[in-house]
């Protein structure tokens, strides 16, 4: 495209589909789980961690010993299940690096199970001693689990210490946001300040994902220009307030009818609680369209699809309410940011 890769910013769409399903790749339209890299100049700052990261990380030619930091949304796991490979399998090419960290930042604890929904009781919890882990306990459960390989590794060639290297980190919500993740799981916020370096900083808001709390968006600044990430939202004020005037806006995006479509002759109250949640926690095409023109940013790309086989017709309807640059990126896309 004409875009120096060791100067500016550029997204490159490591993976575009939603949902913890995993895909055969059937077909040229295959899209791996969600993972976005925003890289300013040689720097990698890595937002979600979905299915196929890794590999996606490396085919694009970007490198674990460029990543600055990995940003997490939301504790679903088709956000984080790559989380694993990444440090444990990418991070041994920071070997020779002692001196390197790498924070990994997303939402606490969430302190209280969710509510339960549809009919039969209330089930057990699942590890009811710990139900609701946030990111830095998320980051050192994943690593203790893989202790005897870290400790063989690093013993018999040297590994690094990767309990030092990836640093866990709660984002801490001010008390006077006034967030409860069950009754104002989504309160009007001014953005937060979550990370800064030498060349980003990175806001965040809490958007609406619910039952899922806390639900974060991101937005990164630099010299070059802005970019906003939506992560997994119904439609929110908050996020258009995070994102206005930025350069290009990530949003997710679903098809409720393609949706409702795909469920194989489901029980009729299972269908209508699987469509509950799509309708409460998720964004049309059109809706993504709103959003971007009320934040008045200058480009949409739309991405965590679902489904992630549907046409593209179906996702080029947020043009009906958004006349700025509209883009529906494959896996692997390069989208080059500001100046």
């Amino acid at each position: 495209m004409g875009h120096d890769p060791a100067h500016g910013m550029r997204v490159i769409t490591l993976g575009t589909a939603g949902g913890p399903l995993l895909r055969p790749a059937r077909d040229a339209r295959h899209r791996s789980g969600i993972a976005t890299a925003v890289v300013v100049d040689s720097a990698v700052y890595l937002v979600d961690c979905g299915h196929g990261t890794g590999l996606r990380l490396a085919e694009a030619g970007l490198s674990v010993t460029d990543l600055r930091g990995v940003f997490i949304t939301h504790h679903h796991s088709d956000h984080t299940i790559d989380l694993n490979s990444l440090m444990v399998l990418g991070g041994l090419a920071l070997r020779g690096h002692p001196e390197r960290t790498v924070p990994v930042l997303g939402p606490g604890r969430r302190g209280t199970l969710p509510p339960s929904s549809g009919p039969g009781g209330e089930p057990d919890p699942v590890f009811p001693d710990a139900p609701t882990p946030g990111t830095a306990d998320l980051v050192e459960l994943l690593l203790r689990a893989h202790a005897t390989d870290l400790n063989d590794r690093r013993r018999d060639s040297r590994a690094p210490d990767l309990s030092r290297v990836f640093r866990g980190e709660d984002i801490v919500l001010p008390p006077h946001v006034g967030f409860h993740p069950d009754e104002a799981n989504h309160p009007e916020m001014e953005p937060l300040e979550v990370f800064r370096d030498d060349r980003v900083t990175v806001t965040a808001t809490l958007v609406q994902h619910r039952p899922m709390a806390p639900a974060f968006a991101f937005r990164f600044d630099c010299a070059h220009g802005s970019v906003t990430v939506s992560g997994d939202t119904a439609p929110s004020t908050n996020l258009v307030r995070l994102a206005d005037g930025c350069d290009l806006l990530l949003h997710e995006a679903i098809d409720l009818e393609a949706v409702a479509g795909s469920y194989r002759a489901p029980a009729q109250q299972d269908l209508e609680a699987s469509m509950g949640h799509h309708r409460r926690a998720h964004t049309t095409p059109e809706d993504a369209g709103r959003i971007a023109t009320a934040a008045r940013v200058r480009a949409l790309a739309l991405h965590h699809l679902v489904p992630a086989h549907a046409p593209e017709e179906t996702w080029l309807r947020a043009a009906t309410t958004f006349a700025g640059e509209l883009l529906v990126p494959a896996d692997g896309d390069c989208i080059p940011v500001g100046r």
